[in-house]
């Protein structure tokens, strides 16, 4: 009775289950001494950009923003825009050169985005770059942050 009771171990396999391939880009920030912020997506070599944080708070209150055009080509430390706020208007300088490839048109009707969060929604332009050496000459986060505290001292 207990022969009869036990019956031999099988075990069945599940076929194999083929998952999508997720690709994971690197995308690394950098900064400017004039107070810009420059994310690079290294699978596109595009950079989005915009004014930093402590830029945004020594400005004010944005009321206007003035963008690049798109499809322009632009160099390095080059002007390409300006940020009005209720205290001032500060220029905005193109953190490496390239192609302008798209606009944030949303500040155009919404220019305090750059106030409420000045380095994700209020970003400014996106940038193919053409010389991305000039990003790597960009500072890191610990060299920026040295900047801004000498700045406030």
């Amino acid at each position: 009775m207990l022969r009869s009771a036990i019956r031999p171990l099988t075990r069945t396999f599940a076929p194999a289950v083929t998952r999508p391939t997720f690709f994971r880009t690197v995308v690394t920030k950098r900064f400017t001494q004039d107070h810009e912020w420059i994310s690079l997506d290294d699978a596109t070599g595009t950079g989005t950009f915009g004014i930093t944080d402590y830029a945004q708070k020594n400005l004010g209150d944005v009321v206007f923003v003035e963008l690049p055009t798109v499809d322009s080509q632009i160099a390095a430390g080059e002007s390409i825009g300006n940020v009005e706020s209720v205290k001032a208007v500060g220029e905005i300088y193109a953190p490496v050169s390239g192609k302008v490839k798209e606009v944030n048109e949303e500040l155009e009707t919404s220019p305090e985005l750059i106030n409420q969060d000045p380095e994700a929604e209020g970003w400014l332009a996106k940038i193919q770059l053409s010389n991305p050496g000039e990003f790597d000459a960009l500072l890191n986060e610990q060299a920026y942050q040295a900047l801004c505290k000498g700045e406030d001292q």
